[in-house]
């Protein structure tokens, strides 16, 4: 790859223009819960030209000449030796100044060497501390970085991707082809099952579970929401998910909520199963002395402290996990949200650390 590459992308990706509906309502709702921070965040959110891309290398393909590219770019490898848990087989780079080297093309038969992505969408994966030999599910594994990131920490004994969408699921499936060798399909099991049977079919089979939470609010992709009614229909769905989590939570049933917005913000076809289903399985298929990784891409109280508060108060056998040390560690990578994060963390969109928006929560389950 020669350095002509690795020029800052332009062009329609940052004459996005920001969605007035949207901004006003978590104007009011962000000003509120973050205070001061949110100014910054806004600034941040709303100006693509600040965003910035980590470059995740893929230890099955590692592109060497890419990284000597990147050295005289200035760029540096993200999080090692700053954590316990950071595998040296993890490499990622990003740097300081705002831009996005291209995407590869998928190529039937042949490996890509790098993915991009949000340098924030790591932190779950690093929270997993994923061990050589562990049983690993991903309840919402699509469009498949989060796996490609978990399979540079470790091999795992057995690796469940499920996506309940079909078109998805077909994204999910292009990038694992992408980025892993086939001989550890062996390994890696996809499937397009609906989240809420996984922990009645599966009960206590995984040492390891992250869930990133679906639907969600994306705040970064819903701010540049093209289409004012869609929009709008999506913020008055958005009002309902706080009392609609504690009513799911507190009954322990089966719901269907017809919200047809992923956190990436495609459209579901018939809707998407939301709600304590999702949690309660994901507790159900993890075994007695098992994590479970929360996150979401949200600055919302509700969609974040607000559930694990209530997975607590409703499992007597889930313990919350400290992540003060990872705050610490990973803090001259990224700004966490300073105050009401009892038990996960919040990654907040900052100057020169434009990551985020990212919640992580971290769970273990004890013997009964």
């Amino acid at each position: 790859m020669v350095l002509s590459r690795l020029r800052p992308r332009s062009g329609r990706k940052l004459t996005k223009q920001v969605c007035r509906v949207v901004l006003d309502h978590l104007e009011k709702e962000y000003g509120r819960e973050l205070g001061d921070a949110w100014r910054t965040v806004r600034d941040i959110l709303t100006s693509p030209a600040c965003w910035q891309h980590a470059v995740l290398f893929n230890r099955f393909n590692y592109p060497f000449q890419l990284e000597k590219d990147l050295y005289l770019k200035r760029y540096h490898i993200l999080l090692q030796g700053y954590f316990p848990y950071c595998p040296k087989s993890l490499i990622c780079y990003i740097s300081r100044i705002p831009g996005r080297i291209p995407s590869e093309r998928h190529q039937f038969g042949k490996l890509k060497g790098y993915y991009l992505l949000n340098a924030a969408s790591l932190l779950p994966v690093l929270a997993l501390e994923l061990q050589n030999g562990e049983r690993i599910l991903d309840m919402c594994a699509a469009p498949g970085g989060k796996s490609v990131a978990l399979l540079q920490c470790a091999f795992p004994g057995y690796f469940h991707c499920n996506e309940y969408d079909t078109l998805r699921s077909r994204w999910l499936k292009q990038t694992l082809e992408s980025f892993i060798p086939r001989p550890m399909a062996n390994i890696i099991k996809v499937s397009e099952l609906d989240g809420r049977e996984i922990g009645d079919t599966q009960p206590e089979m995984f040492d390891k579970v992250v869930l990133v939470d679906a639907p969600c609010s994306n705040d970064r992709s819903w701010l540049f929401s093209s289409d004012i009614q869609k929009a709008s229909c999506r913020l008055n769905q958005r009002r309902e998910l706080p009392l609609m989590q504690i009513e799911l939570l507190s009954c322990f049933q089966y719901f269907l909520l017809d919200l047809r917005v992923l956190e990436f913000g495609y459209n579901i076809p018939g809707g998407f199963h939301f709600g304590i289903s999702f949690r309660r399985s994901a507790i159900k298929a993890l075994r007695p002395g098992g994590s479970l990784v929360y996150s979401t891409c949200t600055l919302s109280k509700a969609e974040n402290i607000d559930v694990i508060n209530q997975i607590l108060n409703s499992h007597s056998n889930i313990i919350p996990v400290d992540m003060k040390e990872i705050a610490s560690a990973w803090s001259h990578e990224f700004t966490f949200a300073p105050s009401g994060q009892e038990y996960g963390l919040l990654v907040l969109p900052d100057k020169g650390k434009a990551w985020g928006p990212m919640f992580v929560a971290k769970l273990k389950k004890s013997a009964p």
